[in-house]
């Protein structure tokens, strides 16, 4: 049986279908939610509590405190390493997630190349003096074939793209993972149509406000949550954060993460939409389970 992954937007049941897949499979779940990394950060990333995991076991969740920064390069040596380990005991790994470059990395032949906080730090401060747009603009001199896959608005990848240029001296665009599965693998996608999606998302995040993401940021923040370059800028947390000191009401920042949410999605979209090797599912379908199973199937003997 392949490796089995689980991807798509945001709030389509990724996480749902990983566990029914798992429980008929006799599989484990390896997370690839990077928000889902972060201990604590449970309402506002729609972490499943142990209880609702059916028996199923869940790897990498949990495994960084909010001061910590996600690193790519160390998701994908642990993934790796939980294959290997779901494998020894002859059971399956199924990864589940939208980060779409951590389920490259963990999946793909993907180099990561190296980081320098130095080197980074004035590439950002950079961002600040110039803008978003005319930082875009040095990448497109120095990296044209990595400007056009990278849009000026995701300011993180730009200054990351910059960073990777002059420490290697070489064009970011030739790190990009080649979609070559370093296992075998069958990759399901959850497709839903947008319209389905927004009223999904705002839907989502009535339920974290009201379900408490308040008083959980309010205890990461007691823990040092603005501290933490990763988990302090992650969707929801945020606008909560904002919304603590003052600077937005409960709408405003409700409304702001329905926005982003929604940008979010559909990079997720974006990212996972070209790639030919994965099999679109519509995330509502009746029968999802059993045709996510036909299509294992197809690929490999089930057990």
């Amino acid at each position: 049986m392949p490796i089995v992954a689980v991807v798509g937007p945001t709030a389509t049941g990724k996480s749902d279908l990983g566990i029914a897949l798992a429980r008929r499979l006799g599989g484990e779940v390896v997370n690839a939610d990077a928000s889902q990394f972060y201990r604590g950060m449970d309402i506002g990333t729609a972490k499943l509590p142990p209880e609702e995991w059916g028996g199923v076991p869940h790897h990498l969740l949990d495994v960084l405190d909010v001061r910590e920064e996600a690193s790519v390069a160390a998701y994908q040596g642990r993934a790796r390493e939980a294959f290997a380990a779901i494998r020894a005991r002859d059971r399956v790994p199924l990864l589940v997630g939208g980060s779409g470059l951590y389920v490259r990395a963990a999946l793909d032949d993907l180099q990561i190349p190296p980081t320098d906080a130095s080197v980074r730090a004035r590439w950002e401060a950079r961002l600040e003096e110039l803008g978003a747009d005319r930082l875009h603009d040095e990448l497109a001199a120095r990296d044209p074939e990595a400007a056009a896959n990278i849009p000026a608005g995701n300011a993180r990848r730009v200054v990351r793209a910059l960073e990777v240029v002059e420490l290697t001296g070489r064009p970011f665009s030739a790190t990009m993972p080649r979609r070559e599965f370093v296992a075998p693998t069958v990759v399901l996608g959850l497709a839903i149509e947008r319209a389905d999606l927004n009223e999904r998302i705002v839907r989502r995040i009535d339920r974290m406000w009201s379900s408490g993401l308040l008083e959980e940021v309010r205890r990461l923040d007691a823990q040092g949550l603005r501290d933490g370059r990763t988990a302090s800028r992650a969707i929801g947390y945020a606008q909560a954060l904002r919304q603590l000191d003052g600077e937005l009401t409960e709408e405003e920042a409700k409304s702001e993460t329905a926005a982003v949410t929604r940008k979010f999605a559909r990079r997720q979209q974006s990212w996972f939409g070209p790639d030919p090797r994965i099999h679109w599912l519509p995330y509502d379908a009746p029968d999802l389970l059993d045709r996510a199973l036909g299509v294992l199937g197809r690929a490999a003997p089930l057990r």
